[in-house]
């Protein structure tokens, strides 16, 4: 994956890392790379961070431990361009996460797309706790019965539960906030795509903070060691 490029492998992981990981901006990381000797333009750092992101995560999925069965879900607000877009979150009962979806839109469709996929990649839960939005409710109604039927037809399984309440969520309204701190800094993104693969990433690094990974010979690696991990299947 690395082959032909001008820049070793370790420095572009470096990059990419340290962009997701802390409040740096495309322009700082250029300056520390130059202060190392290394000369590289910012938006090459970006061109690094939309190209081996996905595959990064692609690759942690992998080994992401399972979820609890009781869910917090909710959505937040990210600029593009100036317009406030959505990003669908969900953590279980431990605040690990479970899955996210970036969306242009806050409707029945956007809600839809994010809770299919994360109960055909996690499984059904037992419980989902969200606030007040009657779209979520409808929409985990709709996509649960579509699981039942689709699992276990000639039997009957109960029901998601669904819990409605502004102060019950408050530990993913919590977990918004790391997100938040580290797109900060960038002060708004100019593209919904690139933008789409950077918060995948961000995501992925507060997994990693998280020990959502399972390493067999490591239990408990560093944010550093588990990128090199990664980059290793590459």
């Amino acid at each position: 994956m690395f082959k032909g490029r001008h820049f070793d492998q370790s420095v572009i992981m470096l990059c990419v890392r340290w962009y997701l990981a802390y409040s740096l901006s495309l322009r700082d990381l250029k300056e520390m790379m130059a202060e190392r000797g290394i000369s590289v333009d910012h938006s090459t750092i970006h061109r690094w961070v939309v190209h081996f992101s996905p595959l990064i995560l692609e690759r942690f999925n992998r080994r992401k431990r399972t979820v609890t069965g009781k869910w917090h879900a909710d959505e937040t607000y990210i600029k593009v361009r100036g317009q406030w877009m959505y990003l669908y979150r969900a953590i279980d009962s431990v605040g690990d996460t479970v899955e996210f979806w970036f969306s242009q839109h806050r409707d029945l469709l956007a809600a839809r797309r994010f809770f299919r996929k994360a109960i055909e990649r996690h499984g059904r839960p037992e419980r989902i706790v969200i606030d007040g939005s009657q779209t979520n409710r409808e929409t985990i109604i709709s996509c649960d019965m579509i699981s039942r039927l689709q699992q276990q037809p000639h039997k009957c399984l109960k029901p998601i539960r669904i819990r409605q309440s502004r102060y019950l969520n408050n530990r993913i309204e919590q977990d918004h906030r790391r997100i938040k701190r580290r797109v900060g800094p960038m002060l708004g993104f100019k593209a919904f795509t690139s933008a789409a693969v950077t918060l995948a990433g961000i995501e992925m690094v507060q997994m990693m903070r998280k020990r959502q990974g399972k390493y067999s010979y490591n239990p408990s690696p560093s944010l550093a060691e588990q990128f090199h991990i990664l980059a290793v299947a590459f």
